[in-house]
């Protein structure tokens, strides 16, 4: 039996780090006894921020919310790569770090602003032939993928203390900022790794004040319900 009839609308959730989005959605399935839960855009296990998840009639707009702008924030790791081109992966390659001035770091992110293409990594949810690549991935197997025109509207370098440089970036859906670090250390010379993630924004929401898995686990399930943003405050939050 349900709590109440099933709710519609998006539940945010500020996702921990250790948790895949699947398991977020399990959670709040699990909690609230509602069936019909869906998720805009998976974050990584190690990724943590913001996590939009739609519920009842909201799964149809759930392509809608997941087109839109993100921002993050995030620290890069310099002179090593990995096949996950984050810190969960195993190290392809070590390379010593050179001494880097901020210009040169500016002009490496630089070279990623407005429009360009990314290559998705073999460790991605992107399908090919109906099999998510990071099931080929974990049979030895790489593919041909198409690289994706992607955008950066902007983009902030915070501490700069080497191997590690810090910053925050706002870009167009289907981004991977796994890649992003892989590319800027690759312009660099030395190569690069994501470190840490966090998904700040996505759209017109922001994480600040999303529930946390600590609350999803514990609090009273009719005080989760009561943060539940309905449809029409959804569409008054886009701006629709």
């Amino acid at each position: 039996m349900s709590l109440t009839p099933t709710p519609d609308g998006v539940l945010l959730v500020d996702k921990a780090a250790g948790l895949t989005s699947h398991d977020v959605v399990a959670l709040v399935r699990r909690r609230l006894q509602i069936k019909k839960v869906g998720h805009c855009g998976t974050l990584d296990p190690i990724a943590t921020g913001l996590l939009l998840l739609t519920l009842g009639r909201g799964t149809k707009i759930q392509d809608l919310l997941m087109s839109e702008d993100k921002e993050y924030a995030g620290t890069l790791s310099l002179g090593a790569t990995t096949d996950t081109q984050d810190r969960a992966g195993q190290i392809l390659e070590e390379k010593p770090v050179p001494p880097l001035t901020e210009e040169a770091v500016r002009a490496a992110f630089e070279k990623y602003r407005g429009d360009f293409y990314q290559m998705p990594p073999m460790v991605s949810a992107i399908k090919q032939g109906g099999v998510p690549l990071y099931k080929l991935a974990r049979q030895g197997k790489t593919v041909e993928r198409e690289p994706r025109l992607v955008h950066v509207y902007s983009y902030r370098i915070g501490r700069i203390a080497s191997p590690e440089i810090d910053f925050s970036v706002n870009c167009s859906k289907g981004f991977y900022v796994r890649t992003y670090a892989h590319d800027i250390g690759e312009t660099l010379g030395c190569g690069a790794h994501l470190k840490n993630l966090r998904r700040i924004r996505s759209g017109r929401f922001p994480v600040a004040g999303a529930v946390t898995v600590e609350e999803l686990k514990n609090a009273d399930p009719v005080n989760i319900l009561a943060r539940i943003l309905t449809l029409p405050e959804v569409s008054r939050m886009r701006g629709a």
